[in-house]
């Protein structure tokens, strides 16, 4: 089993990430590639104190890289959109 504080990464702060906030009270965090919905949703209720709706992940695919005539390719990393319940928010730029 994995701990809990190996589960979830870093959160995404893109600009998708933040109208997916602002609209549809969600969250997309990087976590742990072995990990399942349900162990990042017990991850999330834990280290935030939030109720969480629904989990929702996709495996993404790291891109090729070239750095002159080498070629490389970034590592692959799992992505999680998580649903939290209504009346419950999580706001990394408001800690910073």
């Amino acid at each position: 089993m994995i701990d809990i504080y190996n589960i979830i990464k870093k959160p995404c702060l893109t600009e998708k990430g933040m109208i997916l906030q602002e609209e549809n009270n969600q969250v997309v965090m990087k976590v742990n590639a072995k990990a399942n919905k349900i162990q990042i949703k017990s991850a999330v209720e834990n280290l935030f104190n939030v109720k969480v709706d629904k989990v929702r992940t996709a495996n993404m695919h790291g891109k090729k890289k070239r750095m002159g005539t080498h070629f490389g390719q970034r590592a692959d990393w799992k992505k999680a959109v998580i649903t939290l319940a209504e009346g419950h928010k999580i706001d990394f730029l408001e800690q910073l």
